[in-house]
């Protein structure tokens, strides 16, 4: 959901992105040529981390500017949905 009017944007994680894609693209020709299986496992949980360096970064830019701003309006149905919205994000990030 983007805050309408909310400058925000996430552009100096595509480089981040660009990188994760070739590990995964890494891993599909891993797979093709048959190397040996701790070897891709690897190259997976290192495309995992850095997904997941690439969402903290993200989380901590909505905490930053989207879910602050709406602390800033005092509206309280929008610091409501905020707040579920962390608490969503924070329950996906654990599984």
């Amino acid at each position: 959901m983007k805050m309408k009017g909310h400058p925000t944007t996430h552009e100096e994680n595509k480089y981040r992105l660009a990188r994760i894609e070739g590990q995964v693209r890494a891993v599909s020709r891993m797979i093709d040529d048959h190397e040996y299986c701790v070897d891709i496992i690897t190259q997976i949980q290192a495309a995992r981390s850095a997904l997941q360096s690439v969402s903290k970064i993200i989380l901590e830019k909505h905490l930053k500017h989207c879910v602050a701003a709406a602390l800033e309006t005092k509206d309280e149905s929008d610091i409501d949905e905020k707040l579920a919205e962390i608490m969503t994000v924070i329950k996906r990030m654990g599984k």
